[in-house]
């Protein structure tokens, strides 16, 4: 009954301390650099030649719904035509074709950011 009430302090409190602990590195490590005589516009993010990220999260998602697709298609084909168990069709060539939807995307931004 107690186990309730413990879990999600301690996760708050991970989260909490993550969250601290890169923000207070973060700002030290500015810090050592500005007294070393950097410049601080290094900090600013400056317009880069990136793809607009609606763009890169239309094209991901998809490729993830047309790998879903198509492995549902393969799946049903494995399992009415060549016998195999639909246990195990249907989760393995969707995971497997959401994955490479995925990859696919990932190696298509990669292109869209080098234009």
């Amino acid at each position: 009954m107690g186990s309730e009430l413990i879990i999600m302090p301690v996760i708050v409190g991970a989260i909490f301390g993550v969250f601290y602990l890169y923000f207070s590195t973060r700002n030290k490590e500015r810090l050592a650099l500005i007294e070393k005589g950097a410049d601080a516009s290094i900090f600013v993010k400056g317009k880069s030649h990136t793809a607009p990220i609606w763009k890169v999260l239309i094209l991901n998602i998809a490729l993830l719904l047309m790998g879903i697709g198509v492995g549902i298609f393969i799946a049903s084909i494995l399992h009415y035509n060549l016998g195999v168990e639909e246990e195990v069709a249907f989760p393995g060539t969707i995971f497997l074709m959401a994955g490479i939807g995925l990859f696919t995307g990932f190696t298509l931004t990669k292109k869209l950011d080098k234009e």
